[in-house]
């Protein structure tokens, strides 16, 4: 069997991450089969289990590159920013189920757990950079320390993760995320 280049195994890796992202959408991690893997991705349990170890690996590289997509948008746009990407993503009800099986891991495998706070303090890290360097500049309000507007923001994103399958539309939620936005920006006037 001839060698895959680098490129090409990330090719392979890539597209059986965006399979598996969708049969675990569908069905949940419990009734992903590796039947039902093997059909939504469109490669054989060989060529999945070469690459990942086991549906838990899998689940996990999946969960860990939907947080890195997530950090990423924070670190270019903001953690509303990021919120803002999520509501108006056409995938919006994939991220819904997503981070659903993803907190029902997290409250039953201490594992996946540890594995997973690591990506959520790299989101933390990089949204509280963000906000001291706003602190700095000015731009957000000096009264409340980043760590305590970051966990503001990350109560409005479950906030919004909570009510992604019941909206109909987004305009309420983006209201809701320009006063958040304004109330970072303005001290209080006494």
């Amino acid at each position: 069997m001839p060698r895959m280049s680098e490129e090409n195994l990330a090719s392979v890796r890539a597209e059986i991450l965006r399979g598996a992202r969708e049969c675990f959408i569908t069905y949940g991690y419990k009734d992903a089969t590796v039947a039902r893997l093997e059909a939504s991705i469109g490669k054989s349990r060989g060529a999945i289990f070469h690459h990942f170890r086991n549906k838990d690996t899998l689940f996990l590289e999946v969960a860990h590159d939907d947080m890195a997509r997530m950090t990423q948008a924070a670190r270019e746009h903001g953690m509303i920013g990021m919120i803002r990407m999520v509501l108006h993503s056409p995938e919006r009800a994939g991220w819904w189920a997503m981070r659903m099986e993803i907190l029902r891991r997290v409250r039953t495998d201490p594992c996946f757990r540890a594995k997973w706070e690591l990506d959520q303090l790299a989101l933390q890290e990089v949204v509280t950079d963000r906000l001291r360097e706003n602190a700095a500049r000015g731009r957000i309000r000096g009264d409340v320390d980043v760590v305590s507007m970051y966990h503001l923001l990350d109560l409005v994103l479950e906030g919004v993760m909570a009510k992604l399958p019941a909206a109909a539309g987004t305009e309420d939620m983006q209201r809701a995320l320009q006063l958040v936005e304004l109330a970072m920006r303005q001290e209080p006037q006494l």
